[in-house]
């Protein structure tokens, strides 16, 4: 397998030009499904193989897991932000850094798939109740040129978790486990 494949098992995200109603009920499917998926993926993984990268040069499978729901969270306050104010400039942060915490490098994964359930749970509440207008809400990005809107991110964040997902399982596939 080369580089890219293991770093984007499931390709990059590639942001759609339009989500329609159809997209966004398939992205909320995927967003629920999520913290089910992850615990399954990882069910009955032992600290040896939670601590191995997912590629070289990676991140370990317990940082994988930690990483969703820090990642999920940031996302939650930004809908949050979007929905209430106008196109607001959002805080970037190191997910880098964040991932060499002790709480995301040692841990164990129980409290981050409980706090994944949690979070989703909520932010579903706020996502099936927006409507086309709530959606075409946007926010700005640091790192990006131009706005970012909320059916937009609701795409990224469905691809996000199966990314992570593909990063576990494509390893646990090469490794036999």
């Amino acid at each position: 397998m080369t580089d890219e494949s293991l770093r984007y098992p499931i390709g990059q995200f590639s942001p759609p030009e339009e989500v329609t109603k159809s997209d966004r009920e398939k992205y909320l499917n995927e967003i629920e499904r999520l913290p089910a998926t992850m615990r399954k993926v990882v069910a009955g993984l032992t600290d040896e193989q939670l601590d191995t990268p997912y590629r070289e040069g990676g991140w370990t499978l317990r940082q994988v897991v930690h990483h969703v729901p820090d990642s999920h969270a940031n996302s939650y306050i930004r809908y949050r932000w979007a929905l209430t104010e106008d196109q607001p400039a959002i805080k970037a942060y190191f997910e880098d850094r964040w991932g060499e915490l002790p709480d995301a490098s040692s841990a164990p994964v129980g409290p981050s798939l409980q706090l994944l359930e949690a979070l989703h749970q909520r932010w579903l509440l706020l996502l099936r109740a927006m409507n086309d207008e709530d959606y075409a809400h946007s926010l700005i990005h640091p790192d990006m040129r131009n706005p970012i809107r909320l059916d937009t991110m609701l795409a990224l964040y469905a691809w996000h978790g199966q990314h992570h997902v593909a990063h576990i399982q494509s390893l646990k596939n090469r490794m036999n486990w």
